[in-house]
């Protein structure tokens, strides 16, 4: 079990390096709707949801009714649906010692992405210590980074030009790479049509309902491959 949570924490550098930019940007654009410091990373601590913390302080800038809010983050969210039952039928040992909700708690895309790719190659019991120290080391480094970004990231950034625009390029760059490292073990046929039909999606709809149109696609290609 501690073999393997060290290991957990090692392996979920790979998504610090991806978070802490990100999350440093997600504080400094709390700061800049007027969201004290300590309620950027209290959303942090408490809804763990990435882009759509983004999303949840443009709306609370622009004074969206409640209820709408809720509804916006509920869809955006809605592809986590689709990664625990996926995780549960490749991933979780059948003699866990915890609950599901440990394993639930940290699940985010790049958790996942990364827990699939590589759960083959950890032994049998091990497997659960892994997985919770990749979750708690991807949490911590999101966490951290926006208490950076709220507390003292306005600073550095206006130092730096260079450094403001790379920001955005860090989380598009990770999912690339951890697409890379799943992709053997997905179907070629499964990944080209969720890309295919993401990609025409994106067109009409915003990013987050193509993200579910295309697991969707890629679900369905899935099947009908199966099925033959």
């Amino acid at each position: 079990m501690t073999a393997g949570f060290v290991r957990g924490l090692r392996d979920s550098l790979s998504i610090a390096i991806g978070y802490v930019p990100v999350a440093i940007s997600f504080g400094l654009a709390a700061i800049h709707a007027d969201i004290a410091p300590f309620m950027a990373v209290l959303f942090s601590l408490m809804i763990y949801a990435g882009a759509s913390q983004f999303i949840l302080v443009a709306l609370i800038a622009q004074q969206t009714w409640f209820l709408s809010v809720v509804a916006i983050i509920c869809l955006m969210n809605l592809r986590h649906l689709f990664y625990g039952p996926a995780l549960l039928k490749a991933a979780v040992p059948v003699n866990r010692r915890y609950p599901l909700v440990f394993w639930a708690a940290g699940l985010t895309d790049e958790v996942f992405a990364a827990a699939i790719g590589r759960f083959s190659q950890q032994p049998d019991h091990e497997k659960e210590g892994w997985y919770l120290g990749l979750q708690l080391g991807a949490y911590l480094s999101w966490v951290g980074g926006t208490a950076i970004g709220a507390y003292f990231g306005a600073d550095w950034l206006g130092r730096s030009a260079v450094l403001d625009q790379s920001l955005g390029f860090v989380l598009p760059a990770l999912f690339f790479a951890l697409l890379l490292e799943i992709a053997p073990a997905v179907p070629r046929v499964v990944l080209v049509t969720s890309m295919a039909a993401a990609a025409i999606a994106l067109a009409w709809l915003p990013a987050y309902v193509a993200i579910i149109v295309g697991m969707l696609a890629g679900g369905v290609a899935s099947v009908a491959l199966t099925k033959k």
